[in-house]
């Protein structure tokens, strides 16, 4: 939306931050109003999707008037300042407990802020709420025993996908332009293909996280790359809590624009087939293959890529998760182990008679995963394909076998890149005949974030018209 002299304080929700810091420097609005606007909202859509945890209005506006007077002495401490902000339930906020949306957790205040969190902070941004996932984020849906069922806004009956589920929600329905979440197989970029926004799993290390573990990022959610650019800005400062971080880097997160002459030349590899997991939906299919085309319209040298991830690597890793979760419940009092949801429960408590050998040898399958992605990228500056091979799927559903010994089979194209450490954006690319939107993945070499953020945005205008953004139902 561009900017008008008085903007509609109806549609104050939709601008992104760009707009924003625009509005507050000419004092066209503030950042109250802008509050205002996105908390109306909010109020609209939650009875319907769920997607908050720790909703607070009084503290958000007590936020935005500090911050509006900051923007009144002409002294912003940046230009996310007064921006709203969501961040992922997992991502921890001083005083605040960190449920992990499980019943299972004991609710203890965190110490300080986690690393996201203290970044944006910092930059003044405000924060109206944390978001909703799953059961210790092993779900790529919006089932919780501690939150109350997620939904996705383009279809009620669907799920917004997880585990970053509240957060691919929220941007959907305009809980304003800034929102973060967590992926160690998917969990970003899934949620963004269902929900139809923009999100970048950045290289390992990129953003400082607290605690770190292998495969585990926190990146952006938002509407558009631009914002997730300016977000990546502030959330890749440092911090010394992470073990895994990359070395500081003087990165120019705001070079992001590109028109699509950039894709000329660029070599592009295009995969349609990930090896294993859930077939590839016909639609889904045809969505990506186009996107592949209006690459290869703009210059790009697209090639078709063979599948690289085995049966075996997929397997492998879903074992030694299981494992780890069983370890993680065996700890719990049995009351509280009860509490966790029943399909967690049956995944992790299948991994009871795995020997020594089996776990090691699962083990070993994330290194094989890397190697076979590394090598299989290694001809492509970037990598074209599905985010997920299906669609959005029914909200109750755990995940879209609703079968625990098949957990993880809709994760075949998005896991790889984790154990590669490589950065992955999804980028909405078109719908299915329903109207559920699809996801494009683009992939790049490890340590070009930007570089992804580059193409992405050249793809943003290549790709067709944008279906307007749900509505929340009309009040009865």
């Amino acid at each position: 939306m561009g900017m008008k002299s008085a903007p509609d304080s109806n549609a104050l929700h939709t601008l992104g931050a760009r707009a924003l810091r625009e509005g507050y420097a000419a004092g066209s609005f503030s950042p109250v109003e802008v509050a205002q606007a996105v908390l109306a909202r909010m109020a609209r859509w939650e009875p319907h999707l769920h997607a908050t945890w720790l909703l607070r209005p009084e503290r958000a506006l007590a936020e935005a008037r500090a911050s509006e007077a900051r923007w009144r002495r002409g002294a912003p401490l940046s230009p996310l300042d007064g921006v709203p902000l969501t961040l992922k339930d997992n991502i921890a906020t001083q005083g605040d407990a960190t449920p992990l949306g499980t019943a299972a957790v004991e609710l203890t205040p965190a110490a300080a802020d986690a690393p996201p969190a203290a970044r944006l902070r910092e930059a003044g941004a405000v924060l109206v709420s944390k978001t909703t996932m799953p059961d210790y984020g092993m779900l790529s849906s919006g089932l919780s025993s501690f939150h109350a069922l997620a939904r996705n806004p383009w279809d009620l009956r669907k799920g917004p996908g997880g585990s970053s589920a509240g957060a691919g929600a929220a941007a959907a329905a305009g809980y304003g332009p800034l929102h973060v979440g967590t992926d160690i197989g998917g969990s970003l970029r899934l949620p963004a293909s269902w929900c139809g926004i923009f999100t970048l799993k950045p290289s390992l290390g990129r953003i400082p996280i607290d605690p770190p573990y292998t495969g585990r990022a926190a990146g952006p959610m938002t509407r558009s790359v631009e914002d997730a650019a300016l977000m990546m800005a502030v959330l890749s400062r440092p911090d010394g809590r992470d073990s895994m971080a990359l070395p500081p880097q003087d990165i120019d997160w705001h070079d992001f624009e590109r028109g699509p002459e950039h894709l000329r030349g660029l070599r592009i590899g295009l995969l349609l087939d990930a090896g294993c997991g859930l077939p590839v939906d016909p639609q889904v299919h045809a969505a990506v293959a186009q996107a592949a085309r209006l690459f290869e319209q703009a210059g790009a040298h697209v090639a078709p890529m063979a599948p690289f991830l085995a049966p075996a690597m997929l397997a492998g890793m879903d074992h030694f998760w299981r494992m780890r979760s069983h370890l993680d419940m065996a700890a719990l009092p049995p009351e509280r182990k009860a509490r966790v949801l029943p399909f967690i429960q049956a995944w992790a408590d299948s991994a009871a008679g795995l020997s020594g050998t089996e776990v090691f040898q699962a083990a070993q399958q994330f290194h094989a995963t890397r190697v076979a992605t590394v090598a299989a990228c290694s001809a492509f500056d970037y990598v074209l394909s599905p985010v997920a091979p299906i669609t959005a799927f029914a909200a109750e559903l755990a995940s879209p076998t609703d079968d625990p010994l098949r957990a993880l089979e809709h994760i075949a194209f998005t896991v790889p890149f984790n154990m590669s450490e490589q950065p992955a954006a999804s980028v909405n690319c078109g719908y299915s005949a329903d109207g559920l939107p699809i996801g494009l993945q683009i992939a790049g070499a490890r340590f070009d974030d930007l570089g992804v953020l580059r193409v992405a945005r050249a793809f943003e205008q290549l790709r067709g018209p944008q279906r307007p953004w749900p509505e929340p139902p009309a009040a009865p």
